[in-house]
């Protein structure tokens, strides 16, 4: 590499090696001379810390980057050829997760099923609203913060990929997260205000090293949905998905930190996606997806499989959080 060294102020330094697919990776990054050929990915457990770190670091070259690294990497064409490897291993077992899709589901039936909130129920927001401790929502905060520090920039990448009211409409939900113009209201700012004020640390992926696979995963499925044309109408689905469940999950969290009485920032962040996302739900579910799915049909599976991917990933998160509290794990 040859290119001078430009990192952004946000830029964080590389996480240690979770398993050889990682370190080859962080080898190379580093221009280890010893870094080799990479290791053969087959076998390796795709939704595992190895490759789902492997994963992140390279999807992080198209965002901040890394300050020990040069930026020419990101078109490295060895790294992309292992990224896509590890892409259709994740892919493969998220569907497999995701299971089949009756050829008669709709993405209307999709989103109504998705607006249907239970009465009560036993997952993370619940568990933090009637009974949560403010160091459970710590851990919450800190494995969030390496996708809320970036907020919204997985889904931006769909935007160049479609046309008309679709993408009108999808920019109209993205100004909004990205502060409608106002650079202190951007939703990541919000985040970086709460983790300042739950005296925990705002630095872009401050907590990388920490987050155990499950957490990577979902913030891994968005970068892969959105930097692929192929899967623009799972992008599309997988916000709709975000958005129709964030405003009651939301409420649900700010509920419990009002219990707590805790810390106004706190509050506020999920205020906001409360008001907003509730907007955002109609505006997803009538201008984008049903915009996208009458000017290219063929894409509606395409987008069901990004709603249910969401809700894969999203349980496995939940579930290893919850599991995590019942033994006693550290999370930090």
């Amino acid at each position: 590499m040859h290119a001078a060294l430009h990192t952004s102020p946000a830029a964080a330094l590389l996480p240690p090696a979770r398993g050889p697919l990682s370190a080859h990776v962080i080898s190379v990054l580093r221009e280890d001379s010893s870094a080799g050929r990479p290791p053969d990915p087959h076998g390796a457990d795709p939704l595992g810390a190895d490759i789902q770190l492997a994963l992140y670091v390279l999807y992080e070259l198209h965002y901040s980057g890394f300050v020990d690294v040069d930026p020419e990497y990101e078109w490295d064409p060895d790294l992309l050829a292992l990224r896509r490897t590890l892409e259709y291993s994740m892919l493969d077992a998220v569907g497999a997760g995701v299971g089949p899709i009756a050829p008669k589901s709709t993405a209307a039936q999709e989103m109504d099923a998705l607006s249907v909130e239970p009465i009560a129920g036993t997952g993370v927001s619940f568990h933090l609203r009637d009974a949560g401790t403010w160091q459970q929502f710590r851990d919450l905060f800190a494995l969030r913060s390496i996708y809320h520090l970036k907020e919204a920039d997985p889904h931006a990448w769909a935007i160049p990929r479609l046309r008309g009211q679709a993408k009108a409409a999808l920019v109209a939900v993205e100004f909004d997260e990205f502060g409608a113009g106002r650079g202190a209201h951007i939703h990541q700012e919000l985040f970086a205000d709460l983790l300042a004020a739950a005296d925990l640390r705002t630095d872009h992926l401050g907590y990388l090293d920490i987050a155990p696979e499950w957490a990577l995963l979902p913030v891994n499925l968005m970068s892969c949905l959105g930097l692929h044309r192929a899967l623009r109408g799972a992008a599309v689905g997988h916000l709709a998905a975000t958005e129709i469940t964030s405003s009651p999950g939301s409420q649900r969290l700010l509920s419990g930190l009002e219990r707590l009485d805790a810390p106004e920032p706190c509050r506020a962040f999920y205020r906001e996606h409360v008001e907003a996302d509730a907007v955002h739900e109609q505006v997803m579910r009538f201008d984008v997806v049903g915009a996208l799915i009458r000017d290219e049909p063929d894409l509606e599976r395409d987008v069901i499989f990004g709603m249910r991917a969401f809700g894969y990933v999203e349980d496995l998160f939940d579930v290893a959080l919850r599991q995590a509290w019942t033994n006693g794990e550290p999370i930090r």
